[in-house]
């Protein structure tokens, strides 16, 4: 195998972001050592998240999720493996790995993607189902380069994440409620797409919390809206309290509350949950909540609908109880 680094085009595209490099690296490196498929990807707990892909015949696509500690990429980040193996059977620990029996893998490369911590983010990787020429090895320190320079940019973009997002709210700030002063229902839409977005590009997790009062009803027919508006002022001052200082918090309907926990695991999510509850107790607010971790083969409107409808049921859970107690 003769392998060239020279792109076809030198120039021809320009490279403005994480995602644009990571479009123009797997290209190039598909177009020149002849991999079947090279992926980008990002771990979370045990997700192994595709976030882009240059593939032939694999059908994998981005978004695609697997399992961490089944591929051999986990093997390789915890110096078990080779980067490089052209006949990925030689090596026991690869062929060993679950992921070897469900995808027939002749030859493998495999690269850690930083954090500027240090951390691991992910891999830049690639299998063929052919076992590959040794020549293979003479590429190995370009594509380390090429890993560095990725997870360089990578540093750069997600330091000014948050900067971007307080650029956003600045923007959408009109979008709010002006009884609670939260985003309403036109802020919460365009921060969740916009946040999508970013999930989709980097795959960060998030979480999503749908909160519905269950006495405004009530409130508003015996004590009247002066009372219900305060009913709801005070569920707002207090989901707002218990979230964090980067999450959208919104009024999304006349009881409505929704909460987009950006960054957040669902174990992360499910302490939020919690937390939520209790603030809202504590304040004399009775509420029905429901809550869903972002999958990234979903995305966040799935989320959110997956949420709601968990609110839903346990709304209805409480007019069963309370017809049965009645």
């Amino acid at each position: 195998m003769h392998i060239s680094l020279e792109p076809d085009k030198p120039g021809a595209n320009m490279v403005h972001d994480f995602s644009s490099a990571t479009k123009e690296t797997l290209q190039f490196l598909h177009a020149t050592f002849g991999f079947d498929l090279w992926m980008v990807t990002r771990t979370e707990g045990n997700n192994w998240i595709v976030l882009d892909v240059k593939n032939t015949h694999y059908g994998t696509r981005p978004g695609a999720v697997f399992n961490w500690t089944d591929s051999l990429c986990s093997r390789m980040v915890r110096g078990e493996g080779p980067r490089i193996a052209p006949r990925a059977s030689d090596v026991q620990i690869y062929r060993e790995a679950p992921i070897a029996s469900q995808l027939k893998i002749g030859a493998y490369v495999g690269v850690p993607l930083k954090r500027a911590d240090g951390s691991l983010f992910g891999t830049l990787c690639a299998i063929d189902p052919e076992p590959q020429s040794d020549d293979i090895y003479h590429a190995q320190k370009y594509i380390e380069l090429l890993a560095d320079l990725l997870s360089s940019l990578l540093h750069t973009e997600l330091a000014l994440a948050d900067s971007i997002r307080r650029a956003e709210r600045a923007e959408i700030d009109a979008a709010r409620d002006s009884l609670t002063s939260l985003y309403n229902r036109r802020g919460w839409d365009q921060l969740l797409e916009r946040e999508e977005d970013r999930s989709r590009r980097y795959g960060n997790p998030a979480g999503i919390v749908m909160i519905d009062l269950d006495d405004l009803k009530t409130v508003n027919d015996t004590q009247g809206h002066d009372a219900g508006d305060k009913l709801i002022k005070r569920a707002a001052t207090t989901i707002q309290r218990v979230t964090r200082q980067n999450d959208v918090v919104a009024r999304i309907g006349g009881d409505e509350f929704a909460i987009l926990a950006i960054e957040c695991s669902a174990d992360d999510t499910e302490i939020l949950v919690k937390r939520v509850r209790a603030g809202l107790q504590a304040a004399g607010v009775k509420a029905s909540i429901g809550h869903a971790s972002r999958h990234p083969e979903n995305g966040l409107l799935a989320t959110a609908r997956e949420a709601d409808m968990r609110m839903y049921a346990e709304k209805r859970q409480r007019h069963l109880e309370r017809a049965t107690h009645s």
